[in-house]
């Protein structure tokens, strides 16, 4: 059995959760039918996301309980480990964000699995997974293979295309866990509102680096033609750094990979660190200044000139 453990938000399955099944789905056609793809799904109140999971997998597992209202890195790997002993699971996916970084350990731990994390692809060789993830700020690309029953990998967000729905839904069963007590109590949660779409679930995305010149510049340029295409907002790591935005706009190799159907690079010299977050993107559309900078040689459509008279035009062009 393959196991994904799904993640979720405001009652909806991530888009991450969708890239684990479409991995599952590949590595499925090898490992053969001994290798359903089954979706765990736990929380509390989680019906509509299990619904939406029987859309795409073998079956469906659900754990529903108030205990699991809230994350908890102990509750989560006590549940994932249990069912992945009681179905014999040979791999057990996780999403690659903080929560999932955070508690993937603990289950290889209880398993007594191998662990490889932030994998960008997946395969089956003389029946072993074998992985591939980068290193050194994606100057490197490292190739593991598993040499264990049992393998536990978080996959990088952003690796691999969306899974698209089934015909027909499968069947849900609710599972009976086992869990610790809680030892660390939420007290309080507050949430950042944005009226703008989620940076990696985004089908365009405009993203700013250094060449906007400012933190004004970047809101004038990056965040208006952003508001007019509808699309989120990005930016490379020297403009986080700088201060001019949020680290959770940042894409690349320490921030987050993005895969969306149009990535806008706007003064956005191409540093490998960056590539490696957005390369993947179906049709880059790259803005700056040096006819050299190393974008061009990734972008679709590549326009040389000065970000701040080439997008003022773009956007008074898609206001009329």
């Amino acid at each position: 059995m393959i196991l994904i453990v799904a993640e979720q938000a405001n009652g909806k399955l991530s888009k991450s959760t969708l890239e684990m099944v479409q991995a599952a789905r590949d590595l499925a056609r090898d490992l053969g039918s001994e290798a359903p793809v089954t979706v765990l799904v736990l929380g509390s109140g989680v019906a509509g996301v299990a619904a939406e999971a029987a859309k795409l997998a073998d079956q469906v597992l659900v754990a529903d309980l108030p205990a699991l209202e809230h994350y908890d890195p102990e509750l989560w790997s006590a549940a994932v480990a249990q069912i992945a002993t009681e179905g014999e699971t040979s791999l057990v996916l996780i999403g690659g964000g903080r929560a999932g970084r955070e508690f993937s350990p603990r289950v290889a731990v209880k398993l007594d699995a191998a662990l490889i994390e932030d994998a960008i692809s997946l395969k089956v060789e003389q029946g072993s997974i074998v992985a591939e993830r980068y290193s050194f700020l994606a100057r490197v690309t490292e190739r593991f293979q598993a040499v264990a029953p049992v393998v536990v990998v978080t996959l990088k967000p952003g690796s691999y295309p969306a899974a698209s729905a089934l015909p027909e839904p499968c069947e849900q069963f609710d599972v009976e866990l086992n869990l610790p007590a809680r030892r660390v109590q939420v007290t309080g949660r507050e949430s950042v509102k944005s009226g703008r779409v989620s940076l990696t679930e985004a089908e365009m995305v405009v993203a700013g680096g250094r060449g906007v010149g400012t933190a004004e510049g970047f809101t004038e340029l990056v965040e208006g033609l952003a508001d007019q295409l509808g699309a989120a907002v990005g930016a490379t790591r020297a403009v986080v750094d700088a201060g001019w935005r949020p680290y959770s706009e940042q894409v690349g190799q320490t921030g987050k990979t993005v895969q969306p159907k149009v990535y806008w690079a706007i003064g956005i010299s191409g540093a490998v660190q960056h590539l490696s977050g957005m390369g993947k993107s179906k049709l880059i559309v790259a803005i700056n200044r040096d006819a050299d900078a190393p974008i061009f040689k990734v972008s679709d459509y590549g326009i040389v000139g000065d970000v701040k008279e080439i997008v003022p035009a773009l956007i008074e062009k898609l206001r009329t």
